[in-house]
């Protein structure tokens, strides 16, 4: 059966690292993601989730220069994964230090005047990865800190029109956020350089 698509010279050939599954990543025995312990109860589920698309979002990323980086996905979308990893670490920061701790905490890219500055703002310069990867990691931090020393998944935060919101809704909107994201991430690396996704 052949391709409905003519070939594309411009389109990488699809490549994986697993011996495996040819369809996968990596090899299941080599993935990071699998910490090996199975979570007991509510809580440690929501947080290993979330730990995992975490770590899917920078293994995305890994191996990858600032050009390509920012690479954008496909016209007219202004998608690129540096624009991802800005946009997440607006979206810890707005969930996490606004919503959850009722900071007061501006977005670090985007803005009431630029409010698509996390997609616009991602160009490929290194000095502009780096400041999104310390951005992101700063406020992944941040979150991680927040959940640890909150033991209680009832405990309520105010969102911007005044509605409460428990932490419990917060952890599974965010495993929500990434997983949506990891899948824009899998085509974009993809198309990057055939790294198939998993």
């Amino acid at each position: 059966m052949t391709s409905p698509d003519p070939p594309d010279d411009s389109v990488p050939a699809r490549w994986t690292a697993s011996t495996v599954y040819p369809d996968m990543w990596m090899d299941p025995a080599d993935d990071p993601r699998d910490a090996g312990i199975a979570p007991a109860d509510e809580r440690a589920t929501l947080i290993d989730y979330l730990r995992a698309y975490r770590l899917t979002l920078r293994l995305k990323c890994a191996d990858l220069d600032a050009g390509q980086m920012a690479s954008r996905s496909v016209p007219p979308s202004t998608m690129s994964l540096l624009g991802l990893i800005r946009h997440m670490a607006d979206v810890e920061r707005s969930w996490f230090r606004r919503v959850m701790a009722g900071e007061v905490a501006p977005r670090r890219f985007s803005s009431p005047d630029d409010p698509e500055g996390a997609w616009n703002g991602a160009v490929g310069d290194s000095a502009v990865v780096a400041q999104a990867w310390a951005a992101w990691e700063a406020e992944v931090d941040y979150a991680e800190r927040f959940v640890a020393r909150t033991s209680d998944l009832n405990t309520v935060g105010q969102q911007s029109d005044g509605k409460v919101i428990q932490l419990r809704e917060v952890l599974v909107h965010m495993i929500e956020e990434y997983a949506r994201h990891c899948g824009h991430a899998d085509l974009i690396r993809e198309r990057i350089d055939g790294r198939v996704g998993q």
